[in-house]
């Protein structure tokens, strides 16, 4: 029977796509919510949503304790964990059962048998899934791994039996290395898990990534829904998800998916999950050279390219298997699903890739997102107006789209993101075009550590906009400014009056105006004369002659001297957005009227980049520091961020003390002359 009630123990984007499913069918949510989400959108979506604790993840959403509380109090017959937080947390997952409530994911001892990397190994090799060759035994005696690691041969990797993250992980390309590289590996795991258990495994070069998701049933059924690849990665972080593979054959993908269920059925898996694989570059030639990963036993961030070209909604069928449903007839009657078309799925998030993608925070001051259809899907937890906040993951939304080719599929994704517009903190949309523009992408060749080894590649270069960019952007500043004069408040009497014209216009002489730009701190001046889409612009001694412009409906169709362009374009008050169908264009607004900041003005104080933590504070008032001194750390976002001294000078006022949470672009710190 299915529910009637529901908690769904997570936050953002995946909250609020649990909850989409939920009203479908008619089912009541109850959300949770730390301080910082109080307005958050999944907590204004619920049907009903209540507070557990601070901002920090560890005095909310990883409280289990105080969301099996809400779950009683509210009459909660099921929690749903999304995925992150307590998701994969066994001890979770059967306090939830002891309280009489359904957990909707794999049961407790299902999620054990895979928290130990070399445990599931031995597990899986017994079940004839393929495994990557190596020595995961508990005999840890150094120089019993040097010989194991012979045996494996060179090049192998050094993994932390109990690790995750990336972290306790070695890679060993000769012999000599070995020693050296194995106590490292020890120390990091020890200091990260505890325990300073490794596994030894073969490292494939230039590998691929791909996984398969599963479903089990409570009545002993198996099935797969065939593979996402996720290669495209960026230290070990998925960035491009899509189905099919562009690199699987049929006989590759028939071989795969009898695996994965060979690995469901070795766990007895019940609820969805995915079985992921480590895969050889030669391996659609070969037929073979596919290893078994690890299994994560939840949803996956990626499930909207499946759902996508199978046409089915995998929360429904994980609220239905935890209702005690069988899994549908007409998947259980195929080996595989057949796969309509092809989807791709981008994350989109507040960072700054030409900043090692720090990540960001601050007010959504403008977000416009393509409009769903068919063919584009928008899951987001954030609308504008909202707040990236520093405690938890910096994504803005997650953009699907579907097409029936791969290639009609990526060309579709381009235009898609030529319609987002995110202002205030920095995002990653322009890392995002041109890594769908890539050929490494295109061609379908692109291996787990290709965007780490080749990372300069996909930023774009900060170089000066092209004269015809300003034209076309002061065109749009131009129209936007004509469009609105007649509005304004102060010419409602009389919009037809020539003094509620934005043209410049004065008795006896053809007027100008001036639109400003700056770029690298750079002002840029346009000089222009005339009105209603026809103008005459001037940069420097650069001249153009501007006809039949027209904007409208978040495009510009402008004529450069005789030459039609056409652009998406964005004209609010700080800044206009250009996009010519191939590269962004972002230029920020200011008045036409200049000031000069004084030299004894610049460099006179350190300002917090964001929200944060101070976590140490490394001088004091009345110190002389020099240019680049350390002065605090501050940690923000999961990361560390280390605040430097801009000059040679006397701090007169120090406004920070360890400890500390302050806003982004508070002084910190202030400057004297150097005594």
């Amino acid at each position: 029977m299915m529910f009637d009630r529901v908690l769904i123990a997570n936050r953002g984007e995946i909250a609020c796509r649990i909850m989409r499913t939920c009203r479908r069918l008619g089912i009541h949510t109850i959300a949770v919510y730390s301080e910082a989400d109080a307005t958050a959108q999944h907590a204004r979506q619920a049907d009903e949503a209540w507070p557990i604790g601070g901002p920090r993840p560890a005095d909310s959403y990883l409280r289990g304790d105080a969301i099996l509380e809400v779950a009683r109090k509210t009459g909660a017959q099921a929690i749903h964990p999304g995925y992150g937080f307590l998701s994969e947390n066994a001890d979770f997952a059967e306090a939830v059962e002891q309280a009489g409530i359904v957990f909707i994911g794999p049961p407790a001892n299902s999620m054990r048998r895979m928290g130990s990397k070399a445990g599931a190994k031995e597990l899986m090799a017994a079940h004839g899934v393929p495994v990557v060759p190596g020595y995961s035994g508990e005999d840890q005696d150094t120089a019993l791994l040097a010989r194991e690691a012979q045996r494996i041969g060179f090049p192998l990797m050094i993994k932390a039996a109990y690790g995750g993250g990336g972290k306790g992980m070695r890679i060993v390309r000769k012999a000599d290395e070995f020693t050296a590289a194995l106590e490292s590996c020890r120390r990091e795991a020890k200091n990260a898990f505890g325990r300073d258990r490794v596994l030894l495994e073969r490292y494939i070069e230039t590998p691929r990534h791909i996984e398969f998701q599963i479903f089990g049933d409570k009545h002993g059924n198996a099935i797969h829904l065939n593979e996402r690849e996720c290669s495209a990665q960026r230290r070990y972080q998925k960035v491009l998800e899509e189905t099919p593979s562009p690199f699987l054959t049929q006989e590759m993908r028939a071989r795969m998916g009898e695996a994965a269920i060979a690995a469901a059925r070795a766990l007895d898996y019940v609820n969805a999950g995915t079985v992921e694989f480590i895969v050889g570059p030669d391996a659609h030639k070969s037929g073979g050279d596919f290893y078994f990963m690890e299994i994560n036993t939840r949803l996956q961030v990626e499930h909207p390219v499946t759902e996508m070209v199978l046409h089915l909604d995998l929360v429904e069928l994980q609220l239905r298997v935890a209702a005690g449903e069988v899994l549908p007839g007409s998947l259980l009657r195929n080996k595989s699903v057949p796969a309509d078309g092809h989807a791709i799925e981008l994350r989109l998030y507040a960072e700054d890739p030409q900043q090692g993608f720090l990540p960001g925070s601050g007010k959504l001051q403008h977000l416009h997102l393509p409009p769903q259809s068919a063919h584009v899907r928008i899951d987001a937890g954030v609308i504008e107006g909202d707040t990236v906040t520093i405690f938890y993951d910096p994504m803005i939304a997650k953009l699907i789209v579907w097409e029936r080719t791969r290639s009609e599929a990526l060309q579709r994704m381009r235009e898609a993101l030529a319609q987002c517009d995110i202002a205030g903190p920095k995002s990653n949309i322009d890392f995002l075009e041109r890594l769908v523009r890539h050929p490494a992408v295109i061609e379908g060749r692109i291996d787990t550590g290709y965007l780490d080894r080749h990372l300069a590649e996909f930023l774009p270069a900060d170089t000066a906009p092209e004269d015809a960019t300003l034209f076309a952007a002061a065109t749009a500043v131009l129209l936007d400014e004509e469009a609105r004069a007649p509005l304004a408040p102060h010419n409602a009497g009389d919009p037809h009056s020539p003094w509620a014209r934005a043209d410049a216009w004065r008795l006896g002489h053809p007027g100008k105006r001036i639109v400003c730009f700056t770029h690298a701190g750079q002002r840029i001046e346009i000089d222009a004369h005339g009105a209603n889409g026809c103008y005459t612009l001037a940069h420097g001694s650069s001249r153009c002659e501007i006809a039949n412009a027209m904007l409208g409906d978040g495009m510009l169709s402008v004529a450069l001297d005789g030459t039609t362009r056409r652009f998406n374009a964005r004209v609010r008050d700080d800044a206009v957005l250009l996009h010519d169908g191939v590269q962004r264009h972002r230029l920020a607004r200011i008045g036409a009227f200049a000031y000069t900041k004084s030299a004894r003005e610049r460099g006179d104080r350190v300002l917090a980049p964001m929200p944060g933590r101070i976590v140490l504070v490394k001088a004091k008032t009345g110190d002389n520091v020099v240019e680049g001194q350390e002065l605090i750390i501050m940690e923000a976002m999961k990361m560390e961020l280390t605040l430097r001294a801009p000059r040679a000078a006397a701090i007169t006022e120090l406004r920070a003390s360890a400890g500390d949470f302050v806003d982004a672009d508070v002084i910190l710190v202030r400057f004297g002359e150097s005594a």
